[in-house]
């Protein structure tokens, strides 16, 4: 169950994400970046290889260390920053990965498939087989779950099973086996049991 702290803790975490892709939305502050890469450096070094003025390289510094890219420490009368290598190893996808407490991760594909099991059956009737891979895949596994795994049934069998979903059973029956959905020997079929 989620609880309160969960959802807080959850768009935290988005704030914080989203808070380093404003941090390197900005050229000035990729160019920070890179200088700082090469080694830590100070304010004034920075605004003097930018041709920047001081405040300005500041407020860029300040918003990378807000989001976390740049650590500081004081070195006599300057602050020098350093990059925080970590931050930048992770890859776009694991940054922007963050699922949500309380909601499936495909969750995605759940609404794709629910849309077109809507498309092509109309009150447990399939309306038309589809032409295209992937929607005719979503069907015929709805189809199959009308066979019980490790039962036997005959082709007279799948065929009074499969006319409840569409007269075309002879299509119906050699897409299940096409797709691995089930498996025949001689006349008798059975469906193929998928581990998750």
């Amino acid at each position: 169950m989620t609880t309160l702290n969960d959802n807080i803790d959850y768009r935290e975490n988005l704030e914080v994400r989203a808070q380093m892709f404003k941090a390197l939305g900005h050229p000035v502050r990729l160019l920070i970046l890179n200088l700082v890469k090469t080694k830590p450096r100070h304010t004034e070094e920075l605004a003097a290889i930018l041709s920047l003025t001081p405040a300005t390289v500041s407020h860029h510094l300040a918003l990378l260390a807000e989001a976390g890219l740049l650590t500081s420490r004081k070195d006599q009368y300057y602050q020098v920053y350093q990059l925080v290598e970590e931050k930048l190893q992770k890859t776009i996808a694991e940054i922007v990965q963050v699922p949500q407490p309380g909601l499936k991760a495909n969750v995605e594909v759940d609404a794709y498939r629910q849309k077109v099991v809507r498309a092509f059956f109309r009150h447990g009737r399939l309306i038309q087989i589809p032409s295209q891979q992937k929607k005719k895949q979503i069907i015929l596994e709805e189809i199959v779950k009308v066979f019980s795994p490790g039962e036997r049934y005959t082709e007279w069998d799948v065929n009074k099973m499969l006319v409840d979903f569409n007269e075309d059973v002879a299509s119906l029956r050699r897409y299940l086996i096409e797709f691995g959905l089930m498996q025949r020997d001689h006349d008798i079929y059975w469906r193929v049991e998928h581990s998750a």
